[in-house]
Order: C-alpha cells, then sequence, then structure tokens
C-alpha cells in the first residue's frame, strides 16, 4: 500500500502563495489518479483539486479555480498543489489522496489512501 507524506503547509497572509508536496512511498505512483482535498474545522473534507496518472486530465473545485494548479512528477512520485491568491477561507487542513485507478474522481471515498495533512492558515 502506498504511503503518501505533504509537506508545504505553513502560515501566509492573504493573497500570498503556498506549494504544498506530496511524497509517495513506490513505484507504482505512476499508475494512480491523484487528488487534494482540504478540512476545516466544524466542516466537511472538501474535494480541491485531482489529477489523472499521466497528468493528461486536472479537476477543479469552483471555489479554487483559477487560482490553484495541481500538478505530478511521476519520476519523483510527487503531487504538487501551487496555491496563489490565497483567501482566509482556504484555511484548512489539507490532505493528498491516491485512487488505485488512472481516473480522477472528485468524492474523498473514491480515495484509497490519504496522507497525514498539512495546515494551511491564510491571515487576513
Amino acid at each position: 500500500q502506498v504511503q503518501l507524506v505533504e509537506s508545504g503547509g505553513g502560515l501566509v497572509q492573504a493573497g500570498g502563495s503556498l506549494r504544498l508536496s506530496c511524497a509517495a512511498s513506490e513505484g507504482s505512483f505512476s499508475s494512480y489518479a491523484m487528488g487534494w482535498f482540504r478540512q476545516a474545522p466544524g466542516k466537511e473534507r472538501e474535494f480541491v483539486a485531482a489529477i489523472s496518472e499521466s497528468a493528461s486530465y486536472t479537476y477543479y473545485a469552483d471555489s479554487v479555480k483559477g487560482r490553484f494548479t495541481i500538478s505530478r512528477d511521476n519520476a519523483k512520485n510527487t503531487v504538487y498543489l501551487q496555491m496563489n491568491s490565497l483567501k482566509p477561507e482556504d484555511t484548512a487542513v489539507y490532505y493528498c489522496a491516491a485512487r488505485y485507478s488512472p481516473i480522477i474522481a472528485a468524492h474523498w471515498r473514491e480515495y484509497d489512501t490519504w496522507g497525514q495533512g498539512t495546515q494551511v492558515t491564510v491571515s487576513s
């Protein structure tokens, strides 16, 4: 089973940028669709972005479209989330997830393995 480790979270002012990384532990990474989700205190886990196994397809939540970019480097077993123009409402714990399928999905139940999460806090 693949293991995922996120990094890159932190505290940033509104309008700033952060890049999250998610490193996978095994070579089968290139066969998996990957997703980013987030969860704010008292709220349900929310889809942010997803990318297919070859990066041919990406999909974004409306709330982040045009501000966030998901990408992957299969040679490094890593998926990224570039977050620009951050807003206070983007504050949450961000999780990456692997889906044991090349096809992207937007619901958290479609994903098989999760990282431990990384905190992103955007101050106003």
